[in-house]
């Protein structure tokens, strides 16, 4: 395995640290110590702290988009009908682990709300692909509105998402897997 590049580590290193202490409450200096690398030679990578931080929730976003994929198709098969009801399998799974610290993409949106903040952006995209993995599903499902029924589902998983984060109820994706099960009944075909 071929050893990683000096802003390779960098962002390996603000993910971790940022996911579990916050973007905003870690300084530039603390991330370089913990790598061992120079403010000179940090720079030479990046622009800014924000524009590590972009990288983070980018390199985030493409490692969550094949992990979601993975995860749904072991669970439920090639069914995108199970798929969509897996989400909330995965999802009960990672907001229920110890290290859970919230939506790596809520957490930039709420600590840059300001929406044409580059980190802002990158969340955004982020979601907007979530999205749009809801609207391909229920497209292969037979949906009569995919559109609709993704965005119907994704309002659900935003809410499990944002409640776990503050609640201590283990069940919030039972909860909103049980409204999802409603959305499917009102969208998609019966099965026979």
């Amino acid at each position: 395995m071929p050893s990683l590049t000096t802003r390779d580590k960098l962002i390996e290193a603000g993910h971790e640290v940022f996911y579990r202490e916050g973007f905003l409450s870690v300084g530039l200096d603390r991330l370089l110590s913990e790598v061992g690398c120079s403010k000179q030679t940090f720079y030479n990578h990046f622009e800014s702290k924000d524009d590590l931080i972009v990288a983070v929730i980018d390199m985030h976003h493409r490692w969550w988009s094949g992990e979601i994929r993975d995860r749904i198709q072991r669970a439920a098969g090639p069914d995108p009908r199970g798929q969509i009801l897996a989400m909330f399998d995965v999802m009960d799974e990672i907001i229920n682990s110890p290290e859970y610290r919230g939506c790596m993409y809520i957490n930039a949106a709420v600590n840059f709300p300001q929406p044409h903040h580059p980190a802002h952006q990158s969340a955004l995209k982020a979601k907007a692909d979530g999205v749009q993995l809801l609207v391909d599903l229920a497209r292969r499902a037979g949906a009569s509105d995919p559109v609709a029924f993704a965005q119907e589902v994704d309002l659900l998983i935003e809410g499990a998402l944002i409640t776990r984060q503050v609640s201590p109820d283990r069940d919030t994706c039972a909860i909103a897997r049980r409204a999802a099960q409603t959305l499917i009944d009102k969208y998609l075909p019966a099965v026979a």
